[in-house]
């Protein structure tokens, strides 16, 4: 079908890029996030158009962190903009003169991932992202799956533990209060403060107070064996790994694709997932094990993703 542009939208800056049938990405665009949700529009159609420049475009994919109509039109909500039933694919089609789909990121990042990265050879997956939330995608019989109303896979709000840590969607006990980089400072910082003995190169790398650990800290430390960092990922792992096994009791996948920020540490943060997931997979002795690996694409998952969605056809029937 052509040329197609993927729009990641982050926190800070708003990337457009031109992306092949194989999943190739030709060209950027890149520009800074505004902070009201009408500029943002607007941003996303001029990095759309500084893509675009010299290719012939067929189509825009906007991956957008939030829940999206099945339709791919509407954001209903987002956690981070001010978007509330927010007509996007009108209002950026409006902008550039191209047909728009718009995808939940996270589904974006797992298309991607199952098209051309991990996941080719698999039919049925499910993606989790461990960055500072948990989100996640399901691709099933080679399908990605949005639910009735779009908005599957929010695996992050899974109620893990009843009552739990209170959530920023208003909820308790969401998974990604476990198990996710937020979850990782936490228990880092939990340690460091109840045994500093055990944590002495992993507060030496911030301010020397527990207060000071950062993400970025906790991965250095743990490298060197600080007892605290590894214990940290370790306890993220067990939560992880758990949910995992939850999954596939509902999904039965032939692999889960764990990325995100953390999943970039490779097997210190793997190898303890695989181990909780098959303490915790319901008859883990005598059936089969979905595999469990790294994604391969990082943070161009999203991109590449959401332009190759605007080339499916619509999920609607």
């Amino acid at each position: 079908m052509g040329l197609t542009i993927g729009v990641d939208i982050g926190g800070t800056k708003i990337a457009a890029g031109v992306v092949d049938e194989e999943g190739n990405i030709l060209s950027t665009f890149k520009v800074p996030t505004p902070s009201t949700s009408e500029a943002i529009v607007d941003a996303i159609a001029s990095a759309v158009e500084g893509a675009r420049a010299g290719h012939e475009i067929v189509g825009v994919g906007i991956g957008a962190a939030g829940y999206v109509n099945r339709q791919r039109s509407t954001v209903y909500f987002a956690p981070n903009i001010d978007w509330r039933q927010e007509p996007l694919k009108e209002e950026v089609e409006k902008r550039v003169g191209l047909p728009v789909v718009v995808e939940n990121d996270a589904n974006a990042a797992a298309w991607g991932e199952y098209k051309f990265g991990a996941g080719k050879g698999h039919r049925n997956v499910i993606c989790i992202t461990l960055g500072t939330g948990l989100g996640g995608g399901i691709i099933i019989g080679n399908k990605l799956r949005r639910g009735h109303f779009g908005v599957a896979a929010e695996f992050g709000h899974i109620r893990m533990v009843p009552d739990g840590l209170l959530c920023g969607c208003g909820s308790q006990g969401c998974w990604e209060q476990y198990a996710s980089g937020r979850a990782l400072v936490r228990y880092a910082k939990q340690r460091a403060n109840a045994t500093p003995e055990n944590a002495e190169f992993l507060l030496s790398l911030g301010d020397g107070t527990p207060d000071g650990i950062e993400g970025k800290h906790i991965s250095m430390a743990a490298r060197q064996g600080d007892a605290v960092a590894v214990d940290s990922y370790r306890e993220l792992a067990r939560w992880a790994g758990a949910g995992l096994a939850d999954l596939a009791s509902l999904f039965d996948p032939s692999a889960f694709i764990v990325g995100g920020g953390l999943s970039d540490e490779g097997e210190l943060v793997l190898d303890p997932i695989r181990k909780s997931y098959k303490r915790w997979l319901v008859g883990g002795n005598w059936r089969p094990v979905a595999d469990v690996i790294a994604a391969q694409l990082g943070n161009k998952a999203g991109m590449v993703g959401a332009a190759d969605l605007a080339r499916e056809p619509d999920p609607v029937m």
